[in-house]
């Protein structure tokens, strides 16, 4: 069956700052406190997904969430007008209000798990957004990852729709950050591979410094959500030493399409038993590009974010890499990128690279800044007659000009207690509902909730 990977890239919000929230995520420790700037971050993200819908991959657009979070705010004992819990919490818990304007769903690998169609038994995309327990600004985003998914794939003919798991560690789920698909053509049934950090198994390791955010619990409930077909789902386990060098997804070193994986070798707990039951697994060969450790070490790999690259399909055959423009400037990494392209026994033929700084210095790469799903002809087509988040060149220019109108060029993360910060995030986001024709999806723009 004719099928797509759509890419749903996650915008940049208007309050993108340098907050130093991910405990595990070397970059966004480096760079805490640092000033950012929310205008730069977005236009980078809208230029990537640009870029790859002018080469004819088909590329979606997800809105970001209100920040700063006030229903958050008001649950914690802050009251009275927005204005007043602003400041109060600004005052008394400024960590607090800085967890709580975190444009952190911009990286919406960490938005859900979405299992494509060819791969259920009842041949439904299923949809599960993640639960994110392990940190606490990441926690508050699934309401609102359900309510923009649910209205974006909202033709009950194709898409099914799974509230997140109970929010707890033993069901902590990260999304699509530790999940991948291997498959000969993307409109065949493929083998789901979940990737874990933790289990409640006394025999599986666990890191020694970071937390592991995905346990394997959260991997199978959502693999039976799915119902993935028979003998179709693979629980692999992250590398504790990996996590522990900053490695806190599997998508930070590792990355899938088609029948390519792409890894360095430090990734898995044991990589050749993952290449063996990978092979066992699938009916069809598979291109295992391993990096050793003495190609490109650990700490460069999780520096550069090389993994955190997307592989993608290109519409006139073979695949590129699309790697972030740190990688360029890396020997190891640049020397990597080469290789691939230079053996002819894969079919990756092309890199390119991409300025994603303002993101890359918070921790996420251009893998994590999108949210992949195999579409259909039938289910592509349901998207589009239901909203207005496939880019094409009028809405990249209408994003574009938006962006500019709205968002600040400089934030510091003390700024964020500036409650017109607050006023200006929401007049924007009420104006892209518009845009994105998702009608009212934030609970700002319907009082009566």
């Amino acid at each position: 069956m004719k099928a797509w990977e759509v890419n749903f890239d996650g915008l940049v919000g208007p309050t993108h700052n340098y907050g130093g929230l991910s405990v595990g995520n070397i970059a966004a420790a480096a760079n805490a406190m640092a000033e950012s700037s929310p205008r730069e971050a977005a236009l980078q993200g809208l230029a990537k997904m640009k870029l790859l819908a002018d080469m004819g991959i088909k590329q979606g657009v997800l809105p970001p969430q209100d920040r700063p979070a006030i229903a958050t705010l008001k649950k914690l004992g802050f009251h009275g007008d927005e204005t007043s819990i602003v400041r109060h919490a600004a005052a008394v818990a400024p960590g607090l209000l800085r967890a709580c304007c975190s444009a952190s769903s911009m990286w919406a690998a960490n938005a859900a798990t979405i299992s494509p169609s060819a791969d259920t038994e009842d041949g439904k995309v299923h949809i599960t957004p993640a639960n994110l327990p392990s940190q606490f600004h990441r926690s508050i985003e699934p309401p609102g990852t359900a309510a923009t998914l649910t209205r974006i794939f909202r033709d009950e003919r194709y898409f099914r729709h799974h509230d997140p798991l109970p929010s707890n560690l033993y069901c902590a789920d990260e999304g699509a950050a530790n999940h991948m698909r291997l498959c000969a053509h993307h409109g065949d049934a493929g083998l789901e591979i979940f990737v874990f950090g933790r289990s409640t198994h006394s025999e599986v390791p666990r890191p020694a410094n970071f937390p592991a955010r995905q346990s394997l619990e959260a991997s199978e409930a959502v693999s039976r959500l799915h119902r993935i077909r028979p003998g179709k789902s693979l629980f692999i386990q992250q590398h504790p030493d990996a996590i522990d060098a900053g490695a806190f997804h599997n998508d930070v070193l590792a990355v899938s399409n088609c029948d390519v994986l792409l890894y360095h070798e430090a990734a898995f707990r044991d990589w050749r038993e993952m290449e063996e039951n990978i092979t066992s697994a699938c009916n069809f060969p598979i291109h295992f590009i391993r990096a050793t450790e003495a190609e490109i070490d650990l700490p460069e790999a999780i520096n550069t974010y090389l993994f955190n690259s997307q592989l993608i399909s290109l519409p006139d055959g073979g695949m590129m890499i699309l790697a972030p423009a740190e990688c360029q400037e890396s020997g190891p990494a640049a020397a990597f990128l080469k290789r691939i392209v230079a053996d002819v026994d894969n079919p990756v033929g092309r890199v390119e690279y991409v300025n994603l700084r303002q993101s890359m210095r918070n921790g996420g790469g251009p893998a994590c800044l999108r949210l992949r799903a195999v579409l259909t002809e039938a289910q592509f087509e349901a998207v589009q007659l239901t909203s207005r988040v496939i880019l094409d060149q009028p809405l990249y220019d209408l994003l574009k000009a938006w962006i500019e109108r709205h968002y600040r060029e400089r934030i510091l993360p003390g700024d964020v207690a500036d409650p017109s910060l607050l006023r200006e995030s929401r007049t924007a986001l009420d104006e892209l509902t518009g845009i994105l024709s998702l009608g009212h999806i934030y609970d700002f723009q319907t009082p009566w909730c």
